[in-house]
């Protein structure tokens, strides 16, 4: 099994020098996803997931035209709920996010004041990728190693793909390798905007693990397209 997890293309977080919420893909953000519509051309999915973002359906839309598939939705792949700040002025959110990586790492499970909390996220997108994993006969074993028992309903030459955010793939990618949580996954997997990030089921003595074969490819595109 391969899981593929492509996080959505430059969206514009700021217009007219006002912060946008839940925003559109910027001019650069459409050719990005254009791009991702042409690399997923020569590829083949058994199913694909899309965030409830606006950025991320505007993102996976040249890639579903490409593969010839239906948008579906994945409500758990949403990622993590700023403050309202829409159509406050921009140094705000900066101020904001200036504060908040300045604070003891501790703290930092709070998230920002008004947002939902690092750590309700990471078991937010936790539980999902777990559910995700169950509905395709992959269950964690009780052991202290990822290790995840292998179900009869496992198709092991399945690929999945999931059309998500630098902070939802990178906490689903960290569960599925096993890695314990930290409240700065943006930075610890750095992942640009319409990058093609992969995870392999391979099997081991007593279960199934997961290997990561690719983070943050972008070889699709040209390096004056290449944003974070």
């Amino acid at each position: 099994m391969e899981i593929v997890f492509v996080r959505h293309a430059e969206p514009e977080w700021v217009r007219d020098s006002l912060s946008v919420d839940n925003p559109p893909l910027t001019v650069r953000g459409h050719k990005q996803a254009e791009l991702l519509g042409k690399w997923a051309a020569s590829q083949n999915f058994d199913e694909v997931f899309v965030s409830p973002l606006v950025r991320t359906q505007q993102t996976a839309a040249p890639i579903l035209s490409a593969l010839n598939m239906d948008l579906v939705i994945a409500p758990w792949l949403e990622e993590i709920r700023n403050p309202i700040w829409h159509g406050t002025p921009e140094e705000k959110a900066a101020e904001a996010w200036r504060n908040e990586k300045a604070k003891p790492s501790h703290e930092r499970w709070r998230g920002l004041e008004g947002g939902e909390p690092v750590d309700e996220f990471v078991q937010r997108i936790n539980v999902g990728t777990s559910l995700f994993l169950e509905e395709r006969g992959l269950v964690r074993a009780e052991v202290a190693l990822p290790v995840w028992t292998r179900l009869q309903s496992f198709k092991p030459e399945s690929r999945v793909l999931l059309v998500a955010h630098a902070g939802t793939s990178s906490v689903s990618i960290c569960h599925m390798l096993g890695f314990p949580p930290t409240p700065w996954e943006w930075e610890r997997l750095v992942i640009g905007h319409a990058t093609i990030n992969r995870l392999e089921v391979f099997e081991i003595g007593d279960g199934m693990t997961f290997g990561l074969s690719q983070l943050s490819g972008n070889e699709h595109l040209p390096v004056e397209m290449r944003t974070y």
